[in-house]
């Protein structure tokens, strides 16, 4: 009986060590809050059959804070994916996080998601040309804690503004809201255009989106956070404003740990860069409607937020670099 029990231990040990080498590496991909963005891309990436199916790895969607979290665990190791805005990253490896000197250097960008451009909705005839006539206003600024928030106490603190107007701490449909009580001379969007937001507050009020990237030119912006790139707001996208507003834009990075293997990351880029991947991604919120081959790297200086080397091998494969 002895032997019989110590043969069943051995051929136990042996089928899990053999269940062992097989076994598929799990990763962690840090998403968002509920119901954002950043949670569609965690969770849309995990559901994808190819993904699903990989016989290399598994993909485990987390919710999280947001950008200044995922960099944070995804530079710890604690996630192997995450969302990051491209001025995160650039910020988080230089040192220059706002209270936070450390410098994330094992965060590496992998491909290009979306844009979020920035808009700043004035009255029409108010006499708010320029960021700087917004002294003493009173000024919708986004979620405390959010991407927007951050983005536009970078933007008007540089501006010489953020400690000159009247803040008020709002998500984007409250703040269109009082904006049409006129609670409210100006509110700032860090988003995706068309913006519900801002499309409520063109049906109460006759509005203008100022020219941001003017003011940006104007102050040095661009050559001080290189990771911003330029676009105009087309004419038409909201009612009344029958002219390409200039601004800039940040990019929604995919990005990945340094420590993930290479062929870890090139795997699933291969799976969600193709043609039923990136359908798949555009099924899931038709904010992934500039994500594809073409711009792959959109926004990303490889000189400024290094790629990941999986990243490096698709991208140079596909011809984008």
């Amino acid at each position: 009986m002895k032997r019989i029990i110590i043969l069943a231990l051995a051929l136990a040990v042996i089928l899990g060590m053999s269940f062992s080498a097989h076994a598929k590496k799990r990763y962690v991909f840090g998403g968002g809050p509920a119901g954002g963005t950043f949670q569609v891309v965690a969770n849309g990436i995990q559901v994808f059959e190819p993904v699903k199916t990989s016989e290399n790895f598994s993909i485990k969607a987390q919710s999280s804070g947001g950008s200044v979290e995922n960099l944070r665990t995804t530079n710890a190791g604690r996630v192997a994916f995450s969302t990051v805005y491209a001025g995160h990253v650039y910020l988080g490896r230089t040192g220059q996080m706002k209270n936070d000197p450390r410098k994330y250097e094992k965060v590496m960008a992998v491909g290009y998601l979306y844009g979020a451009p920035a808009q700043l909705v004035v009255r029409k005839n108010s006499g708010i040309k320029s960021t700087k006539d917004l002294e003493g206003k009173k000024v919708g600024v986004g979620n405390a804690g959010s991407g927007a928030f951050a983005n536009c106490e970078l933007f008007f603190t540089h501006m010489g503004v953020w400690d000159k107007i009247e803040r008020n701490a709002m998500g984007y449909n409250d703040a269109a809201q009082a904006f049409g009580n006129e609670q409210l001379d100006a509110f700032w969007l860090f988003t995706a255009f068309p913006s519900g937001a801002v499309i409520m507050a063109a049906q109460t009020n006759d509005i203008e989106l100022i020219d941001l990237a003017a003011d940006a030119n104007a102050s040095g912006y661009f050559q001080k956070y290189p990771y911003f790139g330029k676009l105009s707001v087309p004419a038409g996208t909201y009612r009344g404003v029958e002219q390409n507003v200039p601004s800039f834009f940040d990019s929604a990075l995919l990005v990945a740990n340094a420590d993930v293997p290479e062929e870890v990351v090139y795997e699933m880029m291969s799976a969600v860069w193709s043609d039923a991947g990136l359908k798949h991604m555009l099924e899931q919120k038709k904010t992934f409607k500039d994500m594809s081959i073409a711009n792959g790297i959109k926004g990303v200086d490889p000189n400024v937020i290094p790629l990941h080397p999986g990243a490096i091998k698709f991208w140079k494969e596909k011809g984008v670099l």
